[in-house]
């Protein structure tokens, strides 16, 4: 398999920086007010040198950086520019798995150019990303998916690396192992724990090992650090989970408030629902304090929710009796809603008395 994970660069910023050239080699922070409570969506790599990243708290980015420009998303313009940006990658290809708006795996081994070298595919992409839009890309080159998106990382921004097959053992012999796929602190502080800090390490110990370690996943991560990685690339994948969140602007303690705020977004979860023509029965609220401390709640209901009153209620009861929302003041609120049920598939009805 040829594998080309293509990945743009600090996307949101550059597309701001492109279409208002008196923001280009300026810190750009794209997100809310450094006055509010706002948190960076992306920052453009001028700004990244101050350490500035995604999702700290704008008022901190203003700290680091006084000079920066912030300024508020555009979702439309960078929902219209992935759009052209994803058109170009299936012009190479059918195999197109997006990540986001902005990244993206493609199989290339038979492709419509019939181009046999992924990496001159890559510098196609890139090339014509730049000359069509714009914008640079980032893309790594690799036989498996987790190489090739961690390749794409190494030479950021407008970067290209490729890992050829024989050199993949060396390639992720290398690696820390906070690098490799869904290891995040947690994780690491275990395997750190036990002495294994490279992908070295964790080819070292058996799977077995690792298994017991971390249960099947340990399993999966020896696969990683032996070079191999049998997921294939997925042209769509049916979303796990749809939700919404808002961070308020001053601290709420007003349960009516909250309340109202948990009816808004269930009306918009409701919505996604309608798209996929799903149900779904796990209803999950999620609660942000004022000192930042975040929890979530969940229940899981017989049959699939898909009416108003049904999830209102559902996340309603959730808020007032699963979390301190009454006592606390809360910063963010959030409703979502997984696993989904087909419409034209069975459902489980609730036993009589349950």
């Amino acid at each position: 398999m040829k594998v080309i994970h293509v990945d743009m660069d600090a996307f949101y910023a550059s597309v701001e920086q492109r279409d208002r050239p008196e923001l280009r080699g300026r810190p750009v922070v794209v997100g809310g007010d450094p006055r509010s409570r706002g948190v960076v969506a992306t920052a453009s790599y001028e700004a990244r040198r101050f350490g500035i990243h995604s999702a700290m708290p704008c008022r901190e980015a203003y700290r680091r950086c006084p000079e920066a420009v912030f300024v508020p998303p555009r979702m439309a313009q960078y929902v219209a520019v992935g759009r052209q940006i994803r058109a170009i990658f299936h012009e190479i290809t059918d195999l197109v798995e997006p990540l986001s708006l902005d990244e993206a795996y493609l199989d290339v081994t038979d492709n419509h150019l019939g181009e046999p070298l992924a990496r001159t595919l890559a510098v196609h992409i890139k090339a014509r990303i730049k000359a069509e839009l714009d914008l640079t890309a980032s893309a790594g080159v690799g036989p498996s998916k987790f190489i090739a998106k961690i390749a794409s990382d190494l030479r950021k921004p407008d970067g290209l690396v490729v890992i050829p097959p024989e050199r993949v053992e060396e390639f992720v012999a290398t690696l820390r192992v906070e690098k490799f796929w869904s290891v995040g602190p947690a994780t690491a502080k275990r395997l750190h724990a036990v002495g294994i800090r490279t992908g070295a390490d964790l080819r070292a110990r058996s799977a077995e090992e690792l298994r017991a370690l971390l249960g099947k996943h340990g399993a999966f991560l020896h696969g990683l650090a032996c070079g191999k990685d049998e997921r294939r690339v997925t042209p769509w994948r049916e979303p796990k989970s749809k939700g919404s969140e808002r961070t308020f602007a001053e601290d709420v303690r007003e349960l009516r408030v909250l309340l109202e705020s948990l009816d808004e977004q269930a009306e918009r979860v409701l919505r996604s629902l309608d798209k996929l023509e799903r149900t779904a029965r796990t209803v999950t609220v999620k609660v942000r304090y004022d000192d930042f401390t975040t929890i979530t709640r969940s229940r899981t209901l017989a049959t699939g929710v898909g009416d108003a009153r049904t999830l209102h209620e559902t996340a309603a009861d959730l808020l007032l009796h699963a979390t301190e929302a009454a006592t606390r003041p809360v910063r963010l609120i959030g409703v979502s809603v997984s696993g989904f049920v087909h419409d034209d598939g069975p459902t489980q009805l609730p036993l009589p008395g349950v």
